[in-house]
């Protein structure tokens, strides 16, 4: 990736001024779109490397400017290896280009719904890895603010791949000594205090780190209604069972994470730190019993319609990638990539529909 290409002064030295951005890429298809840009599969024409180019033409930026470059700040500080990088931001008279690193291994619940086996264990690894990469956020600053299994992707689709966090749209920079106020998120994995419009702080993501969990190991969801009113309450009282059957194979020691990750109380609420020491994760209390098919059909029968509801032309992707035959393991996963391919691609994947077991839409005040 360039990256001495004529940077401006001042305080946009982060941008490259380009006049015409197709002399550096070659764009393929449009992958998705989002409220004002859209996402676009590229080669950079001197390496060859494949990008997804986050395209926002600037008169769509009026009146948005500080969202845009609330995200900017947030990826441009970013480098970890489970975190969706930013490579490069270019500007033209009329767009602005962010340049992202391609994720290609689809979405975290479609590979666990494909597996043969799966256990307590293939969860906790999971898990451990968010929590690295969301402790890593914390420690920068920064709180996500909208953590959810649509946020978590495969970087490839090799069985042992990493788990990447991605769509910072939502993210917020935290001072030192902030809280936050504004009602943000995706309601059913948002903390409580949030939806209470009481000041918070990054205890917000590790609520919701418990509730990826818990649907982990069970395959829905701890809070669901299709009355609003009455899913808020739900998640306002804290109110969440371990129910039998489905959690009767589940080791007392997941419970007790989960536990102490979906406390009501922020201040009692376990930070990554403390739950990256916890036995579940750091310990060996995770079981190896096979789990796979009581989640698995749950999974199928509350998030099932996400595959097809999804803002990305994944079958773009495959076409292009497998023409230019990147990774000879693409062929012998190909299946995966038709039916889940997702890249990173903060705002756009807000306005895909979501399934709804979770009710997702946004509660976007300021944000």
């Amino acid at each position: 990736m360039a990256r001495e290409n004529g940077e401006c002064a001042g305080g946009d030295s982060w941008k490259k001024q380009v006049d015409d951005i197709n002399k550096m890429f070659e764009f393929k298809e449009v992958l998705g779109t989002g409220a004002f840009s859209e996402v676009v599969l590229a080669q950079e024409k001197a390496t060859g490397r494949m990008f997804a180019v986050k395209c926002i033409p600037k008169k769509a930026l009026k009146g948005k400017e500080s969202s845009i470059e609330n995200e900017i700040a947030v990826l441009r500080k970013i480098k970890h290896e489970n975190i969706v990088a930013l490579e490069d931001i270019y500007e033209s008279p009329n767009h602005l280009y962010l340049i992202m690193q391609l994720v290609s291994g689809g979405e975290l619940f479609d590979r666990i719904v494909e597996k043969g086996f799966y256990t307590e264990k293939d969860a906790s690894t999971l898990i451990r890895q968010v929590l690295d990469a969301v402790n890593y956020l914390h420690k920068m600053g920064i709180v996500h603010r909208d953590l959810k299994p649509e946020n978590l992707l495969y970087f490839n689709p090799q069985d042992e791949s990493k788990i990447m966090i991605s769509d910072f749209g939502l993210s917020k920079m935290e001072g030192t000594g902030d809280v936050m106020s504004t009602a943000c998120g995706t309601p059913g994995y948002v903390a409580p205090e949030v939806l209470a419009q009481k000041p918070y702080s990054k205890a917000v993501d590790c609520w919701s780190i418990g509730v990826i969990a818990y649907i982990l190991l069970c395959g829905y969801p701890p809070f669901y209604d299709e009355n609003d009113s009455k899913l808020f309450e739900q998640i306002l009282k804290a109110d969440y069972e371990f129910d039998a059957p489905y959690w009767d194979d589940i080791s007392d020691s997941a419970k007790d994470f989960i536990s102490c990750l979906m406390e009501k109380d922020p201040t009692k609420r376990f930070t990554c730190e403390q739950a990256l020491r916890h036995p579940w994760i750091a310990g060996d209390t995770a079981l190896c019993k096979n789990i796979h098919e009581s989640v698995s059909r749950q999974m199928r029968k509350n998030f099932a319609k996400s595959k097809w509801r999804q803002a990305f032309n994944a079958t773009a992707v495959v076409r292009h990638m497998r023409r230019l035959q990147l990774g000879s393991s693409m062929d012998s996963s190909h299946h995966r990539w038709n039916s889940s391919l997702h890249l990173l691609c903060p705002k756009a994947a807000a306005v895909t529909t979501r399934p709804p077991a979770a009710l997702f839409f946004y509660l976007r005040s300021n944000c």
